[in-house]
């Protein structure tokens, strides 16, 4: 439901993420085994749109356990860093980079509030700086997060971001055929609903979220305003998990049947500082 945004909206988020790390470590969504080994959980979207890595220094802002992380290491970045606020997930990172044989030279992690992101990164500037995927939603201050991602951002580099939809936020969750909500809505959408996207199954204590919806213009508004140059802004009609009861898995992703009209479900977009 929309409420004003709760006081505690922070913590109440932070326990959630940190009771979910253990779950989420063992869930198959993850399968952190086969990424040991060498699974690349990168979307192909991603890869191609970001480009060649190599030699680049890189920042992952809200990085949970740092899979994504050091899959950019993989992929030849010299450097990467990631931050979260959830010390259980950066220790959990931290780990997994020990696992994959990555040193702090190579990929670090920070426990950190992304707003104070340009005083606790580790680096002044990034080459690139990376995010998305289930991550603007937890932020009720879009053009704060712009101000912080552009600083971080070296003169020559660019922000990319990998986001779901902010249109699938409005549909009903059985079908996603009806509108049900507003999509300019600005107040906090606070629920209690346990498990979550990677284990549904295993009981948990903290379900209270508290989230908010950016609508893409308001995103695309906000960097610009912070002095990045929009270089790109692409849609895609699939998404990473069953979101809707009517999507089906089909090459790789989630996606509606091949006989309703498509809609977005994920966006991605590439902006950069002169």
């Amino acid at each position: 439901m929309y409420s004003p945004t709760p006081a505690d909206w922070r913590e109440t988020n932070r326990k959630r993420w940190d009771e979910r790390v253990p779950l989420h470590l063992v869930s198959d969504y993850y399968d952190l085994d086969a990424f040991r080994a060498g699974k690349d959980p990168l979307r192909d979207f991603e890869l191609a749109e970001v480009g060649d890595v190599r030699g680049k220094s890189l920042l992952h802002l809200q990085c949970h356990i740092g899979a994504d992380t050091l899959s950019w290491a993989r992929h030849g970045a010299a450097r990467v860093v990631g931050l979260d606020f959830s010390e259980p997930a950066v220790e959990a990172a931290r780990e997994l980079a020990a696992d994959l044989g990555l040193g702090a030279d190579r990929a670090a992690f920070v426990a950190a509030d992304v707003y104070d992101a340009a005083e606790a990164a580790p680096d002044s500037s990034y080459d690139i700086v990376y995010t998305g995927v289930g991550a603007l939603c937890w932020l009720p201050d879009i053009r704060r997060w712009a101000e912080t991602v552009a600083a971080l951002v070296a003169p020559g580099g660019f922000l990319y971001l990998a986001e779901f939809h902010p249109l699938a936020d409005i549909l009903d969750d059985a079908t996603g055929a009806r509108i049900e909500h507003d999509y300019f809505a600005r107040d906090a959408w606070v629920e209690e609903t346990p498990g979550g996207y990677a284990d549904n199954t295993s009981p948990t204590v903290h379900n209270r979220t508290v989230e908010w919806q950016h609508p893409v213009g308001e995103v695309v508004s906000a960097l610009a305003a912070a002095g990045l140059r929009i270089d790109f802004l692409r849609e895609h009609d699939m998404t990473l998990f069953e979101r809707f009861g009517a999507l089906e898995l089909r090459d790789g992703a989630y996606r509606f049947p091949a006989d309703r009209p498509r809609i977005p479900l994920m966006y991605s977009l590439k902006a950069s500082k002169a």
